[in-house]
């Protein structure tokens, strides 16, 4: 199983501060189903994510699709 611990910071933002997989799952590139999920449920929810997790902002900055939802 895998997991993206994300933090409700005020009305606007969420801040992405970790991912998890099972070290069964490592390389098997489960985490990359985490952030398409997280950045649909921001968009739906209007929010904006803040990438403090290292995964979460190599992928923000292989997205350009997404800008819209990550916050600079």
């Amino acid at each position: 199983a895998g997991r993206l611990i994300f933090w409700i910071a005020g009305e606007r933002f969420w801040t992405a501060d970790i991912t998890k997989v099972d070290d069964s799952l490592r390389g098997t590139c489960a985490g990359l189903a985490l952030v398409p999920r997280l950045l649909a449920d921001a968009r739906a929810e209007g929010r904006r994510v803040i990438a403090l997790c290292p995964f979460v902002n190599a992928q923000r900055r292989k997205r350009p699709a997404c800008v819209d939802v990550f916050q600079a």
